[in-house]
């Protein structure tokens, strides 16, 4: 097949990007600069220029390809509802350009949109009446793509998608505990983060565009949830400071915006996901991935 992957370069979309190739693939990556372009050239891959502002840049990629991988998306939390919105606009100009087609369209989005507090399963159909998170625009978005018959689905990563090169939420909380001098958690840290490994989630990817059905909702992740203290602790160890509990109160002062992430509790089942697509995670789990001193260079 021939893939237009969007966020080709970026963690995740580079290990699509190359799970893809290795399995015989063609690519054609969206890229905004001539060193994402270069770089993609570098390991075979095609290139379409462009970026998340440009609809018709996606327009072109998404008409031109047998199927579109979208792991793209404005990580600036500072206006995180206005990219969520992006998002949306993003999702709807790929969509549309695969209409009347049984090509198929995979849109990332998040556990955290499906259910906090209880197991998430793919079965949970969120909407911005269900959900105060912004981020389910994407998933609106997709919805609206199945309506029209287009074969959209949605991959939701965990909050952890962990591995070398690793530049989320972990790396976050390792500069906040170096920043602080101590590693913290909420109340008792009982609150719970699914997790993947970068490699595990690129070959998710891929099983689900070959296998897939349309509409269709995977959960990538290959650990139902990891304690928030027990993250707290390999990091406290790692760095050599204290690991301490935080009143609510204290959290806000101690994560600043990145204190709900902190107080998540995301445990989200992949059981379904699994079976429909045969994927067997792999790679080392959450702790003793980030038990490694890449995290802490």
């Amino acid at each position: 097949m021939r893939v237009f992957v969007t966020g080709a370069t970026g963690f995740v979309g580079s290990a699509v990007v190359r799970e893809l190739l290795d399995a015989g693939h063609s690519v054609v990556g969206l890229a905004r600069s001539e060193a994402s372009a270069a770089s993609l050239r570098s390991i075979g891959a095609e290139v379409q220029h462009g970026s998340l502002d440009d609809l018709e840049s996606l327009r072109v990629g998404a008409a031109a390809s047998d199927g579109v991988i979208h792991t793209a998306f404005i990580h600036d939390f500072s206006k995180f509802k206005d990219n969520c919105e992006t998002d949306r606009r993003v999702v709807d100009a790929l969509g549309s350009a695969l209409a009347g087609s049984q090509r198929p369209l995979l849109v990332t989005s998040g556990t955290a949109v499906a259910a906090q507090g209880r197991l998430a399963v793919e079965a949970d159909i969120v909407s911005s009446k269900s959900t105060p998170n912004p981020r389910v625009a994407s998933e609106e978005a997709v919805a609206l793509l199945a309506e029209r018959g287009i074969r959209a689905s949605i991959v939701r990563l965990p909050p952890s998608v962990h591995g070398e090169g690793d530049h989320g939420f972990i790396p976050i909380l390792i500069n906040i505990a170096r920043q602080k001098g101590v590693s913290a958690f909420v109340a008792e840290g009982l609150n719970r983060w699914p997790a993947v490994h970068q490699l595990d989630a690129a070959r998710l990817y891929r099983l689900a565009l070959e296998k897939g059905t349309e509409a269709t909702r995977y959960h990538s992740n290959a650990e139902e949830g990891v304690a928030f203290k027990n993250i707290a602790e390999v990091i406290g160890r790692r760095l050599n400071v204290p690991v301490v509990s935080l009143s609510k109160a204290e959290a806000h002062d101690h994560f600043g915006w990145f204190e709900h992430f902190a107080a998540l509790d995301n445990p989200t089942s992949g059981q379904w996901t699994r079976k429909l697509l045969d994927w067997k995670p792999q790679r080392q789990g959450l702790l003793e991935d980030i038990d490694q001193a890449s995290y802490y260079r």
